[in-house]
């Protein structure tokens, strides 16, 4: 069998940019709890001991930006002035003010008019079956990798570690099946005080021996903290805003991306919502044995309910041919914004858990858009 390598990368919760994000969805949160027809486009950005919130909102709630910016980061592990930003002394900067009138003309539900897309553009969803959660392998074990390094700050395993970090793992692949991780890359934030062999060493043996145990060798290359130390990091190292992640947050670089961001923006906002469903889609094709990998690419034009276009690709991985599996994606699901967001339940406020370790791939019952509920459905329709 021939052979690749697909590298896929990860951030923690303290970095600069995921601060950014689980601000901008907390913010959402606090509203959809309030008034869950909130319209809601929230942008964060971090810098050294500040932190701005600016953004539309269109609601009958009230959320206190300020709180939710500390809470934010106190939750996150920035309580220490060490670390360049923290929750009590960060200066917090606030520019939201009301949604355009022109927007809302085309997006809102009227009579005879059902709910339009909140803007154009293409979103994508992928599954493969190469793992029981039907994502890729790389992207799910850089996730695994970011998630233990916090844990092991919070737990206190690893107490001098910071809160900023990054990982990256390289898979070797025999044809379509992962073989081997071929290389791990691991940046921990941590003190000054701290040798950095102790770090290595540490990280070694409780974030990467654990997570990718059995897929790593002798041979696997181990880059931790590469550039000899890792002490100024989070905003004080690197400016952070909203969405500067997005392969992060989908599926590690493999498949397409229509290249929208989905913190801070409510489920009226294609990107969000739409990429949501494309995901759903994608997985129940997979776990219904339609195909070994699927993508599902969904296109709006604002304000318009029905998809500009639906186009499923298996890369040859299909059971039945594709244009039957089209077919029936066209007919079980409906995929209009306001059917997305029904039947996904998507006005809940759920979405900051979403906003660090990926949107996809996680067992969570609030992660509608993960369940393989269509599966029945789609091998009767499918004749299998």
């Amino acid at each position: 069998m021939s052979k690749r390598y697909v590298t896929s990368e990860s951030v923690t919760e303290g970095h600069p940019d995921k601060i950014c994000d689980q601000v901008s969805d907390a913010v959402l949160d606090a509203l959809l709890m309030q008034d869950p027809n909130s319209r809601v486009a929230v942008e964060t950005l971090t810098t050294t001991g500040l932190v701005m919130c600016a953004g539309e909102v269109t609601t009958n709630g009230f959320a206190d930006v300020q709180k939710i910016v500390r809470n934010t980061l106190k939750d996150i592990g920035y309580t220490d002035p060490e670390y360049g930003i923290d929750y009590q002394d960060a200066g917090v900067l606030v520019s939201i003010h009301g949604q355009s009138p022109d927007i809302a003309m085309g997006v809102n539900e009227g009579a005879g008019k059902e709910q339009g897309a909140g803007d154009q553009g293409m979103m994508y969803g992928y599954a493969t079956n190469e793992t029981p959660e039907l994502m890729p392998l790389p992207i799910l074990l850089a996730h695994r990798l970011t998630q233990k390094l916090s844990e092991m700050r919070k737990n206190g395993t690893l107490p001098y570690l910071g809160p900023d970090g990054k990982s990256q793992v390289s898979v070797e692949y025999d044809g379509e099946r992962p073989a081997r991780v071929t290389a791990v890359v691991i940046a921990a934030q941590h003190k000054d005080i701290i040798a950095e062999e102790t770090v290595r060493k540490d990280v070694l043996e409780h974030v990467i021996r654990p997570v990718c145990g059995k897929w790593i060798n002798g041979e696997t290359a181990m880059h931790i903290n590469a550039t000899g130390k890792f002490v100024i990091g989070g905003p004080e190292g690197d400016t952070g805003v909203t969405g500067r992640k997005i392969i992060v947050d989908t599926y590690g670089g493999v498949g397409r991306h229509g290249g929208g961001a989905f913190s801070g923006k409510d489920p009226s906002k294609v990107d969000r919502s739409g990429a949501y469903a494309a995901r759903w889609v994608a997985k129940n094709i997979v776990a219904a044995g339609l195909a070994d990998k699927a993508e599902v690419q969904i296109s709006y034009c604002i304000g318009v309910a029905q998809p500009t276009s639906i186009n499923v690709d298996t890369f040859g991985t299909h059971k039945i041919p594709e244009e039957k599996i089209a077919e029936i994606v066209k007919k079980h699901f409906k995929l209009t914004p306001k059917w997305i967001i029904d039947t996904l339940r998507l006005k809940r406020p759920i979405y900051r858990k979403t906003a660090a370790y990926g949107h996809f791939g996680r067992n969570d019952p609030d992660f509608t858009w993960e369940k393989t509920d269509m599966v029945d459905l789609l091998r009767r329709e499918a004749g299998l």
